[in-house]
């Protein structure tokens, strides 16, 4: 241990004359502890967040979806689907009509989006099989039956309708000539299965039906509105999709995916963690201001042992050190048991989930958690860059003591 550093350990371990001095001590750990811990597990939070709303968002939607310009119907999504899935990028394909609509159900009538899909190819693309209870292995409609529908659960319960239960679906934009007058195009289909992703915007939105019925519903013929694709890798969509559009031929068609789908979703998130950061850094910059008041007391109180140090050959350079790695010391214990203190929290937090959302305002109704290494290492890194700065000014102070002048005053 060098002659700095055992100065500097021992005047945190040596008894105060003041104990107003050791409370102040004690505070200013107390101080970086609890901004470390609230920066770790806000951080953790946020994580978790942004992951969950990835994987959901990946679970109920393809990672890349093929178009034709105008939004024209695709009548030969056969070809695209194979020459899609040709491509080692991508795992599966699946076509798909995608329309807005009303459902009426016996708690009143509401605006939704009716997807038409078969079914067996979409669980190729998304995770739909393991958000509908209960299970199916067709939408197809039985001769005799009445076409099916997966719905929503938190649409079922806002139109008081339930598995086995039927629904209308009438579009606004397709009319039939009656003898009444111009009506919307209605269909009835019974409820086999309700969804649910755990997001309220889907939740609360979407409605499941099988290829067929939509086409006839919406009047699109023997066409589809575009072919969801599933890929090896979700976050190179961007770079696959202009290599499916390629692929399959080019104009007139094009593709989307989900991270240009959702970029302002995931801007925010990315703004949101770093103004979280920054605003929660403010209770460790607090307890630097108690880092430093602590050093300065320590000083005056420290002035004939300074004096007497500098009388006996001690300089500058070593009176700075004393008192900045004094500073470190207490900075590094807060950050020490703050990092533990905010690990124990996550893990709890994530173990038992004693926080929840309201689903009508949060996409996700639990408080995710998710905690990265390097997280851990810029919190700790930032707590010991603000305790070092907190603690130049009382050093400086301590090395421009005269030695005469400093033992004079005692």
């Amino acid at each position: 241990m060098s002659f700095e550093w055992f100065i500097a350990w021992r005047y945190l371990r040596a008894k105060r004359k003041t104990r107003f001095i050791s409370i102040i001590t004690f505070i200013s750990v107390a101080g970086v502890a609890v901004g470390v811990m609230a920066l770790v597990v806000v951080l953790a939070v946020m994580n978790g967040f942004e992951n969950e709303i990835h994987s959901r968002i990946i679970g109920i939607n393809a990672h890349v979806i093929l178009l034709r310009y105008g939004d024209e119907p695709l009548s030969d999504y056969d070809r695209l689907v194979d020459e899609a899935e040709a491509l080692p990028e991508v795992v599966a394909a699946a076509p798909f009509t995608y329309t807005k609509a009303i459902l009426q159900g016996y708690g009143g009538s509401d605006g939704v989006v009716v997807r038409g899909i078969d079914l067996e190819c979409e669980a190729r693309v998304t995770d739909i099989l393991s958000n509908i209870t209960p299970q199916l292995s067709s939408l197809a409609t039985r001769e005799g039956e009445m076409p099916g529908a997966i719905v929503g659960d938190e649409l079922a319960r806002r139109l008081r309708v339930t598995v086995g239960d039927t629904v209308a679906v009438s579009s606004p934009f397709d009319y039939v000539v009656t003898p009444m007058g111009l009506m919307p195009a209605v269909s009835r289909f019974k409820i086999r299965s309700l969804f649910s992703s755990g997001m309220f915007e889907y939740d609360q939105s979407l409605v499941y039906i099988d290829i067929p019925e939509a086409q006839a519903l919406f009047g699109l013929g023997d066409g589809v509105v575009g072919v969801a694709i599933k890929t090896t890798d979700p976050y190179a969509a961007p770079e696959i999709a202009q290599k499916v559009v390629a692929a399959v031929g080019g104009f007139p068609y094009r593709a989307n995916n989900w991270i240009e789908l959702n970029r302002n979703l995931f801007k925010w998130m990315k703004t949101e963690k770093k103004v979280m950061f920054w605003i929660l850094s403010l209770i460790v910059m607090v307890a630097a201001f108690n880092i430093a008041s602590t050093l300065i007391m320590v000083v005056m109180e420290k002035t004939r042992d300074i004096g007497i140090m500098k009388s006996m050959g001690a300089t500058q350079r070593s009176i700075r050190r004393i008192f900045v790695f004094e500073g470190l010391v207490i900075g590094a214990l807060g950050t020490a048991v703050g990092s533990v203190a905010g690990y124990v929290l996550a893990v709890l937090l994530d173990r038992y989930q004693f926080v929840t959302l309201p689903g009508d305002v949060y996409p996700i109704e639990t408080l995710p958690v998710e905690m990265h290494g390097l997280d851990f290492t810029i919190v700790a890194a930032a707590a010991m860059v603000i305790s070092f700065l907190a603690a130049i000014y009382p050093a400086w102070s301590a090395s421009r003591l005269e030695p005469v002048d400093a033992i004079r005053r005692e």
